[in-house]
């Protein structure tokens, strides 16, 4: 058996790492730093938006792009003497000396400073100066791409509103319709024959779990696009056959409708199994204990089991509002009046898809951002750990025998 290796043993070792660490530090400052002061000096290299603030101070700009070339250049003079002296660089380089390295480390400060600066005067600015030519403009800027969004996106803000409104409604909605029809479906789908069970009571749990694992397999296993087309379209074909009008039909089977059903029942199968997964992480040993104590099968899984269970399952739950929230754009298929029917009527009327379409891309990244920091903070309040952002193309369809 091997002894522990003693202090003077220890310190070696404990020097390296040391070293390792001043090392990595070092060079994320050198080449994070280095990428930064090069978007800014492409900042400082763009033209200058009306509303600029650094117009009237060319010098001063000046000063501040040759400090952020000095900077370059110091990391390509650290990044050859650590080619050259691969080795030793940590041990002979001037810049991994304490002092040096406190300069460069305030150094370093100024440039993320300097870029800043910049980064306000070209890029808030610059939107600034294009919201205020096109709020006043007759007709769309066609020379400046930046001027022509903000132009689409002022005149066409009722629609976009309206789409967004909706796009939140169906998300929204539709997740919280979702869980409770999940709860539902997953005490089905996870009942398993109990001995006191009669023969009628054994019938309806092979009957509830048989339907939960084709549901699960039959919407999981097809697109939300086609089964927007089958709910809607099928609806109103059976509504069709009740001699009732167009005009009545469309009054009692809005595109709305069949969009939030359409989420539902999606979301429903994905939910389900979240739950499935978090019930199953349950460790065993609790279902046989509440037994042990006299609980039934249904007490054991309220009482004991998806308390736990659904603690696990809140990640992949809350989760399921992101996906929802990007997925409804699928819906405009049937006419669903969300964001991306709205982008579609927008750069209709302007002939501008690419611009309409920056426009809403920008509006779905703030709502997914929007919404993965409050369910950040639902989580953390509720002691659990978020999951990454995924989408529904994420989880795994598995075909149940």
């Amino acid at each position: 058996m091997s002894s522990a290796p003693t202090r003077e043993q220890d310190v070696p070792r404990r020097r390296g790492r040391i070293a390792s660490f001043v090392l990595d530090d070092h060079r994320y400052v050198l080449l994070g730093t280095s990428a930064v002061a090069f978007i800014g000096m492409l900042l400082s290299s763009s033209s200058r938006p009306a509303m600029s603030f650094m117009s009237q101070a060319y010098a001063v700009e000046l000063v501040m792009y040759y400090l952020l070339v000095a900077w370059l250049v110091i990391s390509a003079v650290a990044l050859v003497l650590k080619l050259a002296k691969w080795r030793t660089y940590a041990e002979t380089s001037p810049f991994t000396k304490p002092a040096a390295r406190r300069v460069l480390r305030y150094a370093s400060y100024v440039v993320w400073a300097i870029v800043l600066v910049l980064a306000v005067d070209r890029i808030v600015m610059g939107v600034a100066s294009a919201w205020m030519v096109a709020v006043s403009a007759t007709k769309r800027p066609s020379e400046n791409m930046l001027e022509s969004m903000c132009y689409i996106l002022w005149n066409g803000r009722d629609t976009f509103i309206t789409g967004l409104v909706t796009t939140i409604e169906l998300a929204v909605f539709g997740t919280v319709i979702a869980f409770f029809l999940a709860l539902l479906l997953v005490f089905c789908r996870i009942q398993t024959i109990d001995r006191p069970d009669n023969d009628f009571i054994r019938f309806w749990k092979r009957i509830g779990s048989g339907f939960a694992k084709v549901y699960s397999t039959v919407v999981r296993g097809t697109p939300m696009m086609v089964q927007a087309m089958i709910i809607y379209y099928g609806v109103f074909g059976i509504l069709r056959g009740t001699n009732l009008t167009t005009t009545e039909i469309n009054a009692i089977w809005s595109t709305f409708f069949a969009g939030l059903v359409t989420i539902t029942l999606n979301s429903t199968a994905y939910m389900m199994e979240v739950l499935r997964g978090g019930i199953e992480s349950v460790d065993a040993g609790q279902t046989e204990a509440a037994r042990s104590l006299g609980l039934s099968q249904w007490q054991a899984m309220r009482k004991v089991v998806f308390p736990q269970g659904i603690k696990y399952a809140i990640p992949g739950l809350s989760n399921e509002l992101i996906i929802n929230i990007k997925d409804s754009s699928v819906l405009s298929v049937i006419g669903t009046f969300d964001l991306m029917f709205a982008n579609t009527t927008v750069s209709g009327i302007y002939y501008q898809q690419l611009h309409s379409s920056l426009i809403v891309a920008v509006v779905y990244l703030i709502l997914t951002m929007v919404a993965t920091w409050l369910l950040g903070k639902l989580a953390r309040r509720l002691d659990v750990k978020p999951q990454a952002l995924g989408g529904t193309s994420d989880q795994p369809v598995k075909v149940e025998e």
